[in-house]
């Protein structure tokens, strides 16, 4: 069942940018290791607050993919920038109006 991940991250002042720089560096080895969507913005109620949207093939492909090289390179650069505040919501995507069928 296709796993979903919105997620938060609390920069500090002025950095959002820089993170969000770092989190859209082009990856194919997400795709290759079941990421179907990564989105990244910058909160529009606080502009140093990262929202990051992902689907995955699976909450296991999710947790596998921590482990990549590049994720994990992502995240050492990411780490100075944040303040350690972060939130969000995974969950099991049951279906979409716009596919028209339950997944």
């Amino acid at each position: 069942m296709t796993f979903a991940n919105v997620g938060t991250l609390q920069t500090h002042p002025g950095r959002a940018e820089d993170l969000v720089v770092i989190l859209t560096d082009s990856s194919a080895d997400l795709g290759a290791h079941g990421c179907l969507q990564y989105d990244v913005g910058i909160s529009a109620d606080d502009r140093d607050t990262v929202v990051v949207i992902e689907r995955w093939e699976s909450a296991e492909a999710h947790a596998s993919s921590l482990g990549l090289p590049a994720v994990q390179d992502a995240i050492r650069q990411a780490m100075p920038l944040l303040t350690g505040q972060m939130g969000g919501h995974r969950f099991e995507v049951l279906g979409s109006p716009l596919s028209g069928v339950s997944t």
